[in-house]
């Protein structure tokens, strides 16, 4: 492994951090500009949204069951196990759902684009695309960011859901308590802010999802080595900034809709 001074490593993490910002800027600007390439949406949302489905849903079950089954040992000890419902909504909403599905996404899809993008740039196939007068950041960057947002947004819908109705299993199987209340309390206890804040979300990790994976897939070097690096980058980084990102929209969120 080749030393480089602190300088210099500094000079690199800042450019990296300017090329992936215009990157992400561009993909969206593109959104106003002709042509759009619909077809190409249509194709990412399928394999993205539908693609990730099955462990969207698995993900969104088992942790609601162990929301529920965490929950009922504590609240059990005060008398108060009738509120797992309530716990199991307001976690689920405001931060398992939106988080969980967003890590999942992550490592399916992110590194899946930058694989793709990537085995593309070393085949030259990005170079080709230019001397065509195509412009990949339109054909190939835009459609994948827009469809990961739009998809991660009903995908994080789906597990909230999918997580309640684990939450209800448990509660109704293992832990003997009526169904109709577990959902009276779960609906109830929720509020417009909470709502808010589960669906912000989805949408912040989408454009990160997708556009980390296209920025490593667009600068991938060295051949397949360079591919596989790119592709394990990729997922690392777009996981670390989501768990970032939500800690601080969380508590961006918390101040203006003045959580106590």
């Amino acid at each position: 492994m080749e030393l480089t001074s602190p300088t210099e490593f500094a000079k690199e993490k800042i450019l990296a951090v300017q090329d992936y910002t215009l990157l992400a800027a561009q993909s969206v600007a593109n959104l106003f500009r002709k042509p759009l390439y619909f077809a190409d949406m249509m194709q990412q949302a399928d394999l993205i949204g539908v693609g990730s489905l099955p462990i969207v849903i698995l993900t969104g079950f088992f942790t609601g069951g162990v929301l529920a089954l965490q929950t009922a040992n504590t609240l059990e000890r005060f008398g108060s196990i009738t509120l797992v419902g309530q716990l199991v909504s307001t976690s689920m909403v405001r931060e398992l759902g939106p988080v969980l599905t967003g890590l999942m996404v992550a490592g399916r899809n992110a590194s899946g684009i930058a694989s793709e993008l990537g085995s593309m740039v070393v085949t030259e196939q990005i170079d080709a695309m230019r001397a065509l007068g195509t412009d990949p950041m339109k054909k190939l960057v835009t459609p994948r960011v827009t469809a990961t947002v739009f998809m991660l947004f009903f995908l994080s819908v789906i597990s909230d859901l999918v997580g309640l109705a684990g939450g209800l299993v448990v509660a109704k199987l293992l832990l003997n308590l009526d169904a109709r209340q577990y959902w009276s309390n779960a609906v109830q206890t929720l509020g417009f802010a909470d709502i808010l804040m589960g669906l912000m979300k989805p949408a912040l990790f989408g454009l990160i999802i997708a556009t980390v994976g296209c920025y490593y897939g667009m600068n991938a070097r060295g051949g397949t080595q360079g591919v596989g690096r790119a592709t394990t980058q990729a997922m690392v980084a777009a996981s670390v900034l989501i768990l970032v990102t939500d800690f601080f929209v969380t508590r961006f969120l918390m101040l203006v809709l003045s959580y106590r």
